[in-house]
């Protein structure tokens, strides 16, 4: 039988056939996919291959193939920094929340998440959600932030979970697509899957008043077939990104702005950092590129880890 992975939780897969029905499958041994070392070998929104066997009068699966993948997300972990995770598979857009405080969303993160994405030709919307609670200076703030990715061709639009402004645009782009939904925790991704579809009723939380940071509702990816002609897949907060798996080479190839420049580089190797007449230095120091979205280039370039927040909450995997 062949279906696709609808939830993961690390042992049990819950996988949609064809004609609708629910199995609970399992995989059996060591099952790895070659050349990717993951903490999850099967992701939600992996088409998948199993037989069916029957114990103790309960009908379950055991997964035996998993066919290739069109695309996936995949981040490096942040306590676990050899280990990979595959967020979701077989994407054909990601919408990014993003909030300006409460909790805050550094353009560090966004960068990164965007990266990956680009690497997997995903197309990334950017939500600035709960613009209902933000005073002048803070969306102030999100103009400028919003400004940086509209530059470079990135669709951001201003909604509020809570009020459901604009979350009509959501819904058209959504039409016909398989929608992953990430972010931190905190930013709204349940309460704005709750405004698009309410009869799923996913379980939300209050921000943590001493930290403004989230805390988890999600706490594994999992796909929805919606009432409109849509599937979303809802995943567990973020707290940091990882880029993996990418040569110092291509990384500037994930950024638009500076793949655009690069043909007028002096050199077709150029990465950007000490070579002389490089389009990209001289962008940045025209302000015709983003000194933030550069610094983020850098960082990825030297291996560095992202600098969130001092205390030790991590996200649920």
């Amino acid at each position: 039988m062949t279906g696709t992975v609808y939830k993961s939780t690390g042992s049990w897969y819950t996988v949609k056939t064809l004609n609708g029905k629910f199995y609970e499958c399992r995989i059996k041994g060591r099952f790895r996919l070659e050349g990717i070392k993951s903490t999850n070998p099967i992701a939600v929104g992996d088409k998948v291959t199993f037989e069916l066997e029957t114990k103790n009068n309960t009908e379950t699966g055991v997964i035996h193939h998993i066919e290739e993948r069109k695309n996936y997300i995949v981040r490096k972990s942040v306590n676990l920094s050899k280990q990979t995770h595959i967020i979701a598979s077989n994407i054909d857009q990601v919408f990014l929340l993003v909030t300006i405080n409460n909790p805050p969303t550094f353009t560090t993160f966004i960068d990164r998440f965007l990266v990956t994405a680009e690497a997997y030709s995903i197309t990334t919307i950017l939500l600035f959600n709960k613009v209902d609670t933000y005073d002048e200076n803070t969306r102030l703030e999100m103009k400028y932030i919003s400004s940086i990715y509209s530059a470079i061709g990135y669709k951001c639009i201003e909604i509020s979970a809570a009020t459901g402004e604009n979350i009509d645009q959501v819904k058209n782009l959504m039409l016909g697509n398989v929608s992953m939904f990430a972010g931190h925790s905190g930013v709204g991704k349940s309460t704005l899957v709750n405004a698009i579809e309410p009869a799923l009723d996913l379980k939300t939380k209050a921000i943590s008043t001493q930290h403004s940071q989230g805390q988890h509702t999600t706490t594994f990816a999992e796909m929805f077939d919606l009432s409109f002609d849509a599937k979303i897949i809802d995943t567990p907060g973020i707290k940091g990104f990882g880029v993996v798996d990418m040569e110092k080479e291509e990384v500037g190839d994930y950024f638009p702005e500076f793949f655009a420049l690069k043909q007028d580089c002096k050199f077709n190797n150029c990465i950007h950092l000490n070579e002389p007449k490089c389009a990209v230095k001289d962008a940045l120091e025209a302000d015709e590129i983003s000194y933030s979205r550069y610094k983020s280039y850098v960082q990825i370039l030297e291996g560095e880890d992202e600098h969130y927040r001092t205390d030790n909450w991590d996200e649920v995997q």
